[in-house]
């Protein structure tokens, strides 16, 4: 049984989904309230426009009343982005022990999380940090069902979450700086293809002394800028599970 202490709490780090909720008859005001407002703010306006103090003003709340709910702006942020993730595609083990079928399931994960980031953009400030945001339930759950997919797959436990921190690493990371690239541009008023195709001529007439970056430049730019950012992504992707792959394969024959 898990030691309690006098206040009957749980001992350790506090963490927002551990501590319990202090509860007051007025103003009537919940968590999820909090936490859906807060996700509105950060959607619209972006992470540099939330405070306490201003959605506080937005639930027509004092900020004091907030902090009944969440100690502090971090462990708001964390609600949020565990929220983000609870609505991420979480795909059964079913049939993994086939390579195409947990291929093709790792690869839905990853994609899932890539267009999180791309739909709420603040999300590369917050979920690159070390802090609460991975001791969220729902991230949990994610992260059980990428090893029930792999260990289903035929790889060990440790395999398993290798394979998971390579693949999430590659997806959080690729997505947050093409999250970064189309916020900016967003922000600049510039359309994304517009720009490629305005800009692609200096860089093809920079790289002429670099043959391998001028050959890229000139033969493996996409027409559509987008629908190229998807299909370096998933080739991204693939070329990390052929390693795993081939890891499996070394030691089966083994």
């Amino acid at each position: 049984m898990t030691a309690k202490s006098e206040d009957g709490t749980t001992p350790g780090i506090p963490t927002p989904w551990n501590r319990p909720q202090r509860r007051r008859e007025q103003p009537a005001l919940s968590r999820e309230q909090i936490v859906s407002e807060a996700f509105a703010l950060l959607d619209s306006d972006g992470i540099e426009a939330l405070s306490m103090r201003k959605l506080a003003a937005r639930l027509n709340a004092g900020a004091t009343s907030l902090y009944t709910h969440v100690a502090n702006k971090d462990e708001l942020l964390a609600l949020v982005v565990d929220q983000i993730f609870g609505g991420l595609p979480q795909p059964d083990a079913e049939g993994c022990e086939a390579s195409e079928v947990w291929r093709a399931k790792v690869m839905e994960l990853a994609e899932g999380m890539r267009a999180a980031v791309m739909r709420h953009p603040w999300m590369v400030s917050v979920i690159g940090d070390v802090g609460m945001v991975y001791l969220g339930p729902n991230w949990m759950r994610l992260s059980e069902t990428f090893l029930t997919v792999m260990e289903t797959a035929g790889f060990d436990a440790g395999e398993a979450n290798d394979a998971m921190s390579a693949v999430m690493g590659y997806t959080i990371g690729s997505a947050c700086v093409e999250a970064s690239w189309v916020r900016a541009l967003a922000r600049s008023g510039q359309d994304e293809q517009e720009w490629m195709n305005r800009l692609l001529p200096a860089v093809i007439e920079a790289t002429k002394e670099f043959p391998r970056l001028h050959r890229l430049y000139t033969t493996e730019v996409p027409d559509e800028v987008a629908a190229g950012r998807d299909q370096g992504f998933a080739r991204g992707v693939d070329v990390i599970l052929d390693g795993v792959e081939a890891s499996l394969a070394v030691r089966r024959r083994g």
